[in-house]
């Protein structure tokens, strides 16, 4: 059975994907977690999977319009996979299903979407700051800074399926502030989809992929994404950043609350135990 509300959902998600451009995982992942109440780390996997598809298409598109930098592609790629890996096989050793897995996954998700709010809320801001800094910057430092943004998202986003939209964007436009934001962004997608192939991969051998919800969501967003762009250029882009990065702030602010909930009754569960 299709589950209407979960079509819903991934129209929704991909709505605003197509909209803001801010990565899906942002949303979906939280969505999956609070909404549904699917398990962190079966939300981050099937996430990561359903993100490489539609991500695919979107390189697809940049590249046919040769709005691709591949050598800041290729230098965060060098970063982001060999992190992915290894942040992986730690996830594996933590075995996935278990509370440690699922209390640094919520964490680093609370952290990853208070990252993007405040890349959408204040891009425009630490862009005027330091585009004049990072101008001066040479070649070599600019490619050795591309491969460590690349570790930063590569363990970012294969704990939280989050970082490869908004703060991609917005450390490539620092790095890159020569080129144009359509490079930017395709460069951005490009690069998101090995990541997020490779992480998916990693999670689904660890047994935390969901198909079947993946299929049912992907229903719901490939025609979300094509409205949503459609509609990108008729909307005004500050209403959509701050309506967003406040709808961000939010779902990590209930993430931990809920993490801290049940820290707190681990705790008090721990001290009665020992107390008999």
């Amino acid at each position: 059975m299709i589950d209407p509300l979960y079509v819903a959902s991934g129209f929704g998600v991909g709505l605003l994907v197509g909209m803001t451009g801010v990565g899906g995982g942002s949303l979906m992942t939280p969505l999956l977690i609070l909404l549904f109440g699917v398990h962190p780390s079966t939300a981050v996997g099937t996430d990561l999977l359903y993100a490489a598809a539609t991500k695919t298409g979107g390189s697809l598109v940049h590249g046919w319009a040769r709005s691709i930098h591949w050598p800041a592609v290729i230098r965060l790629a060098s970063g982001s996979i060999p992190a992915s890996v290894l942040t992986l096989l730690v996830l594996w050793q933590l075995e996935l299903n278990g509370e440690a897995a699922r209390s640094l996954i919520n964490l680093v998700l609370c952290l990853a979407l208070v990252l993007t709010a405040t890349s959408l809320i204040f891009r425009k801001a630490i862009m005027e700051q330091y585009r004049r800094r990072m101008e001066a910057i040479d070649v070599w430092m600019t490619g050795r800074a591309t491969v460590m943004v690349g570790v930063a998202l590569g363990v970012l986003v294969s704990i939280s399926s989050v970082g490869a939209g908004a703060v991609g964007v917005t450390a490539l436009l620092l790095l890159y502030p020569r080129l144009p934001m359509a490079t930017i962004v395709g460069s951005d997608i490009a690069h998101a989809v090995p990541l997020t192939l490779v992480a998916g991969i990693g999670h689904w051998a660890l047994g935390s992929v969901d198909w079947a919800l993946m299929g049912v969501l992907l229903i719901g967003s490939l025609p979300g994404i094509v409205i949503g762009s459609y509609f990108a250029v008729r909307v005004p882009e500050t209403v959509l950043r701050l309506l967003l990065a406040s709808v961000l702030i939010l779902v990590a602010g209930k993430l931990a609350a809920n993490e801290l909930h049940l820290s707190a009754a681990s705790i008090a569960a721990f001290v009665g135990s020992a107390a008999h």
